[in-house]
């Protein structure tokens, strides 16, 4: 018989054989799919941040976890929104597993007082929605569509001549600007120019009819993410700064997961007054510069793009970048 338990971070069996099942249930359906590493998930369950927390369920049998749930949400903002993920075997579907773990999700969103929920589902390329069992389960337990992204991958490196020709175009059309880079740490004196573009980014994103409202990122907040992220991932940012008067225009930043090839692009942003200069363009190649020369033995780069978002999904064709699923983003309010 199935049993939905809460999975113990500390209890190193326990929350082993979770990743080890949300790995091989989202293999199986996911040839394309950028996995978070066993590290990244440990750290994030056994020394939570004071932004997020994460509840973590096992749909077991006996000794055999069946089916895996991820509830998350944040602790300061969006207290009334939920991000649940399901992941479930593909030879314990159909028997009613995810169906248990929703319920035991919602059931725990509602005593915390959160009324909407959302999670992420990803379809190939090519497939109609509806035919994809994750799509079906999802509209089964009375989520909505809100929301879609393309996720689209590129093979690294990047050839030079092709990296060259994309240069020349770009820095012909934004000469009054240079790029700088950092690490996992941004520099001092860039901190605030740098809050002030992801509070940018976080109200400018296209999120569809997903119920979040936009957070003001703060220094704290940014250190806070800086020493988390640290502990998982090497960082790659790189930013666009106008010579004449320093004004920052734009920035691009790049997650590399420690000891793992495929690595996700994460935010690229170019303030509104300063875009049409191709800093995009700028902003990517600088990151794609940093990975090449530290972090060689990345194979992929991986990114996700509103379809409608046309000026974006342009610079992805421009660097060879192709569309491998689409994502879509389910929702359920509740009173």
């Amino acid at each position: 018989m199935i049993v939905i338990v809460e999975v113990d971070p500390s209890d190193e069996t326990a929350l082993r054989a979770f990743w080890e099942t949300e790995q091989a249930a989202i293999r199986a359906d996911r040839p394309h799919a950028l996995l978070r590493t066993w590290e990244a998930l440990s750290n994030s369950v056994r020394e939570p941040g004071p932004y997020y927390r994460r509840t973590l369920f096992a749909a077991r049998e006996g000794e055999v976890t069946a089916g895996v749930a991820e509830l998350g949400g944040s602790v300061e903002d969006n207290t009334h929104l939920a991000d649940l993920e399901i992941s479930v075997l593909p030879d314990r579907r159909r028997e009613g597993i995810g169906r248990a773990l929703y319920d035991e999700a919602l059931r725990r969103c509602h005593a915390a007082g959160r009324t909407s929920v959302c999670g992420e589902l990803h379809v190939p390329a090519g497939v109609e929605p509806a035919t994809a069992g994750p799509y079906a389960f999802a509209r089964a337990m009375g989520l909505e569509e809100v929301h879609v992204e393309d996720h689209l991958v590129l093979p690294l490196p990047v050839d030079d001549g092709h990296v060259a020709i994309l240069r020349t175009g770009a820095e012909a059309k934004a000469s009054d600007y240079e790029i700088i880079t950092w690490g996992d740490t941004c520099p001092d004196e860039y901190v605030d120019a740098f809050c002030e573009m992801r509070t940018r980014m976080d109200s400018d994103v296209p999120i569809g009819e997903v119920d979040y409202e936009p957070v003001v990122f703060t220094q704290e907040r940014l250190r806070t993410s800086e020493t988390r992220l640290a502990q998982s991932y090497g960082s790659v940012v790189s930013a666009a700064r106008r010579r004449r008067d320093g004004v920052f225009a734009g920035y691009s930043q790049v997650y590399v997961p420690r000891g793992e090839p495929d690595v996700l692009q994460d935010d690229t942003l170019v303030m509104p007054e300063h875009r049409g200069r191709r800093l995009g363009t700028l902003l990517k190649l600088a990151t794609l510069g940093v990975l090449a020369e530290e972090y060689p033995a990345s194979t992929s780069i991986h990114t996700w793009t509103d379809p409608d978002n046309h000026a974006m999904q342009r610079t992805n064709r421009d660097f060879g970048f192709r569309i491998v699923e689409r994502m879509h983003e389910m929702q359920v309010k509740r009173g």
